[in-house]
């Protein structure tokens, strides 16, 4: 009997509109635990190299893991997988909610989908019956709209729904897949893919509830997390959301500003911050009720890390049913473009949940035309008439909508700001992308490893594929030292350190948190340092709910596996150490003020990183790419066999 995971995988061909399970045995999901791991085993059997992303060649791949549906706190993450069509590397991104459990309760542990679909579809699974509906009526409308549609033509008002909205109908190659309207599979550009076959939306619905081996276990698991809440870290970020960390990144000089020129916004943080959101934007905070009224949650978690803002602004309105705004969108429509404003910041980030679109890349890229523009490259004529200067939140707002839709000079941001620059012959040295994919909001000048990850990770610059270099060094260090002992890592190095062990530490906490992409599960709750649970308590999750013996080293192997699979798809492509770079900015221009005012990385120390980061990977130096004794050692022989090494 399986316990954890259902054994069944849907495989949807959407040209031929023929759906059928492929079922797995113990030891598959042994060997890869399920999200991204799991979606790359199909990517790389069951498509050839060289397709066009937004081809129906290109799979779509979703996954949960082998202990979604669970109730512990922060169980419930989807993964989807493809060939991103931003980047042309492989693509892939995680998102919070309700769908994945809900997912797993109807029935299967993951869904392959190939081909277009003739017409507008949409896929509802329910029960373990998977069907598809006409979905013409659904196109062009907003995520809100399309779930109570659909929940209305299937008779279910607890149906969840995953969907690629407008943008992913109109091909943004950074459209993000939305589900609840509100939570994001937002990177790497997989509601593109799903737009381009057809697909709107996948609803599902199911009774069946998983199996565990140990139900006392489990509940023991679930009440000692709730034992840890009230002395966590964790507590502030339930009560203030990530927007918890704008004031620590403004004070250490962490603060990405105007398009990553400076690491203070000196004249907008506050704004911005945690607090001012709880206080005046968050629901119910007229009368105190924000506690209540102001924090949403993922199946089964006890954290309720997701803000809901009600705004009423005399400009901008957000509806509480598109949540509110993390830090990442916090920071690329605010800090980065330089707007203070929260109502301008959140409605930006409502229009991203309700067209689907990727806030970081969006936001990323309008603030790099906001530099292009204030140096003089763009003009207002070029850019129909909006006035793209620092600060402007309304011209950032209208751009945002543009965007979304391919309408006006947003036509051309929305295929992302590097092939913008390439489509208008100026702004190269103003990118902050990597493999093509816009940086984050937290900056590798400051915290080192990030260098070595943004450029390494296989799908470009990713800010939750390791744990932060401050929890390796200092009070941090001191603090999270036995946790960060129980995957191995003792030493503790400063945080501008770009040495061998702080590539150690780089490497080993990638793992973990590519491992933790493959199970599924939240990095607030799970993870090797700050969070609720640690690596040895992952270890008592999989003794409980699947009755397996799982070590920390067997979960450091799957993280690893996963990263060498989706570095061999970018290998067929071509693709190796040449992309694994950083912006030519990072290198070149100092911050401007700031704790952090002249700081930049080396090129020589960063090189050098590198190649010891290939070294400790088990990678050959000049291509970038794991040789065979790594495939072998991780049990993946046949994708050695596969690029012929």
């Amino acid at each position: 009997m399986a316990y954890g995971y259902t054994g069944k995988i849907l495989k949807v061909n959407l040209t031929t509109r023929t759906l059928a399970a492929d079922e797995q045995p113990e030891a598959f999901y042994r060997q890869y635990m399920g999200g991204s791991a799991l979606n790359m085993h199909y990517m790389l059997t069951d498509m050839r190299a060289g397709v066009e992303p937004l081809s129906p060649e290109n799979l779509l791949c979703f996954s949960v893991g082998v202990t979604t549906g669970v109730a512990v706190s922060g169980l419930s993450r989807l993964t989807v997988t493809a060939k991103s069509p931003l980047t042309g590397c492989i693509g892939d991104s995680q998102s919070g909610g309700f769908f994945p459990a809900e997912l797993k309760f109807a029935g299967f542990d993951a869904v392959i989908i190939s081909g277009r679909a003739e017409s507008p579809v949409y896929l509802a699974i329910i029960d373990g019956k998977p069907e598809l509906h006409d979905a013409c009526n659904l196109w062009g409308k907003e995520t809100a709209e399309v779930e109570k549609i659909i929940r209305s033509e299937l008779g279910d008002e607890k149906i969840k729904i995953a969907q690629c909205g407008p943008a992913g109908e109109k091909l943004v190659r950074f459209a993000a897949i939305i589900n609840n309207a509100n939570r994001a599979n937002g990177r790497t550009g997989m509601g593109a893919v799903m737009g381009s076959k057809n697909l709107r939306a996948i609803a599902v619905r199911g009774k069946k509830r998983p199996a565990v081996m140990d139900v006392t276990g489990v509940k023991a698991l679930a009440k000692e997390g709730a034992r840890r809440l009230p002395d966590s870290m964790v507590e502030g970020l339930g009560k203030y959301g990530t927007a918890s960390i704008i004031e620590e990144h403004q004070e250490c000089g962490g603060l990405p500003t105007h398009n990553f020129n400076n690491g203070v916004f000196d004249e907008g943080w506050e704004g911005l911050s945690g607090q001012k959101m709880w206080d005046e934007y968050r629901r119910g905070h007229e009368e105190g009720k924000q506690d209540s009224q102001g924090r949403d949650t993922c199946f089964g978690c006890i954290i309720r890390c997701k803000p809901v803002l009600k705004i009423d602004d005399e400009d901008f309105k957000v509806d509480p049913i598109y949540g509110g705004p993390e830090y990442e969108s916090i920071a690329t429509f605010g800090s980065y473009c330089g707007v203070s404003s929260m109502p301008a910041v959140a409605a930006a980030n409502q229009l991203c949940n309700a067209y689907g679109v990727d806030t970081i890349s969006c936001g990323a890229t309008i603030a790099w035309a906001m530099e292009c523009y204030e140096a003089g490259l763009l003009t207002k004529d070029m850019t129909g008439g909006l006035e793209l200067t620092f600060g402007n939140g309304h011209a950032m707002v209208e751009l945002t909508r543009q965007i979304a839709l391919c309408s006006g000079f947003g036509a051309t941001l929305s295929e992302g700001s590097e092939k913008a620059a390439s489509a208008l012959g100026f702004g190269h040295e103003f990118l902050i992308t990597s493999k093509g994919m816009e940086t984050p909001a937290h900056m590798p000048q400051l915290k080192r490893s990030l260098a070595l990850v943004y450029a390494t990770n296989p799908f470009g610059s990713d800010h939750q594929s390791h744990e932060h270099d401050p929890f390796y060094e200092g009070d941090d260090f001191a603090d999270f030292k036995s946790r960060l002992a129980e995957v191995g890592l003792e030493k503790g190095t400063p945080e501008y350190d770009l040495g061998p062990e702080k590539v150690r530490y780089t490497c080993v906490t990638q793992r973990y948190f590519s491992f933790m992409d493959s199970l599924c599960i939240c990095q607030f709750a799970w993870g090797p340092s700050w969070e609720l649970y640690g690596a040895s308590d992952v270890t008592a999750l999989f003794k409980a709910v699947t009755g397996w013996d799982v070590s920390v080293q067997e979960q450091l192997d799957v993280g690893e596996r996963r990263l060498n699979m989706m570095r061999a798809f970018n290998a067929r492509e071509g693709i190796g150490r040449e992309r694994d770079t950083l912006p030519k900015k990072f290198f070149k221009s100092p911050l401007s003020s700031g704790p952090t005012k002249g700081l930049c990385l080396k090129k020589d120390e960063f090189e050098s990183a590198l190649s010891e980061y290939y070294k400790q990977s088990g990678w050959d130096e000049s291509t970038g790419n794991p040789t065979r004794e790594t495939y072998s050692r991780l049990r993946l022989d046949w994708i050695a066999d596969q690029l012929n090494i």
